[in-house]
């Protein structure tokens, strides 16, 4: 039985649907909204966190009545429903991925109300037993870019590791200083993606120098060029994708076979593309870590409870909040995540 199964059978009783809005700054030098699906029944709420980076979509929920769920629905019936239903409205998001985030705040969160409806967490239902979640940092060095604040979390704990997001604009004496600390796991040249703050154009000296700096760390999201190509193929085995990836078929026509895939959830959409993606890449023997979007509330939870669950040793992107948190002091919690005895629900 596969993975999938475990739950799509799984009922769940939906009384009301309500949404919460929450709003913080974050590291990275930007506000962060996001909008959390609550689903009531049996006197229970199931949380789920849509992540669409726009602040304008959640603006929009402003005056909308919640969706219309009520009722008995097995989670497999309740994922075909949503098929139907525009969750925006009438207004359509402004990038076409927003469709896929808020999918899977209301899938997660029916999911979620449906195993604190029987007192069981989604390991009891998977059959799954959670394991300590290894998790990495992700931060950037800033403009102009400095490794300063790597080194200040480094002397605060020396363990830590990070996912970094290389610029043009590093200088040579930030490869150096990062290689030295031996603590880079993940490098995100964001090659694939369009029309966002965080495009990196491909740089086919940039690549090089990441290449050669870091060995033995994993590259995600290179684009393929006529001028990156050739640095990139030979590297598949140690090559990652984020962006394009929401299911197996992206995987499939992917430029080289990858050795990883990170996983970040609310790209799938639907819990079925979740976990078939997941199982696709046992099979095919990718390997796997999660991702996080600056979640502020449930969706934190979720993609770390799917990491212990389901790739508990990999360079996991999903660190507590604290680290996105400018307000936040020290100390700061240190890796791995623990499993909790009173875990329930979408929770490990």
């Amino acid at each position: 039985m596969s993975l999938y199964d475990r739950i799509a059978g799984l009922s769940v009783t939906i009384e009301s649907v309500a949404r919460r809005r929450h709003v913080a700054a974050t590291t990275s030098g930007f506000e962060r909204t996001t909008t959390e699906y609550r689903l009531s029944g049996d006197g229970v709420v199931g949380r789920g966190e849509d992540v669409t980076y726009e602040t304008a979509d959640h603006d929009a929920l402003a005056g909308t009545d919640p969706i219309d769920l009520e009722g008995e629905w097995t989670i497999d019936a309740l994922s075909d429903r949503l098929d139907e239903i525009d969750l925006f409205h009438g207004t359509p998001p402004e990038n076409e991925t927003a469709r896929n985030y808020r999918r899977w705040a209301v899938e997660s969160a029916a999911l979620d109300l449906a195993l604190r409806q029987r007192g069981v967490t989604l390991g009891d239902r998977l059959r799954l037993d959670p394991d300590p979640v290894r998790f990495v940092v992700s931060t950037r060095l800033g403009d102009p870019p400095s490794t300063d604040r790597v080194e200040e979390l480094l002397a605060r704990d020396a363990d830590l590791e990070f996912k970094l997001d290389p610029t043009p604009e590093w200088p040579e004496a930030a490869f150096e200083t990062l290689r030295k600390t031996d603590a880079v796991r993940v490098l995100d040249l964001k090659g694939w993606y369009e029309g966002t703050e965080v495009d990196v154009e491909p740089d086919p000296e940039l690549y090089r120098d990441v290449f050669a700096a870091f060995p033995a760390a994993v590259v995600e999201d290179p684009a393929f060029t006529p001028a990156t190509s050739a640095l990139v193929e030979p590297q598949a085995d140690r090559l990652s994708f984020d962006y394009p990836i929401d299911g197996v078929e992206s995987l499939e026509s992917l430029p080289v076979e990858p050795g990883w895939c990170n996983v970040k959830p609310s790209r799938f959409g639907t819990l079925e593309s979740l976990f078939e993606t997941i199982a696709y890449c046992e099979r095919e023997g990718i390997q796997l870590y999660g991702g996080g979007q600056f979640e502020l509330a449930s969706g934190r939870t979720a993609i770390q409870t799917l990491a212990a669950l389901c790739y508990p040793d990999g360079p996991n992107d999903v660190a507590p909040r604290a680290f996105n948190d400018p307000d936040a002091e020290p100390p700061y919690p240190k890796s791995p995540l623990r499993p909790s005895d009173d875990a329930v629900g979408f929770e490990f």
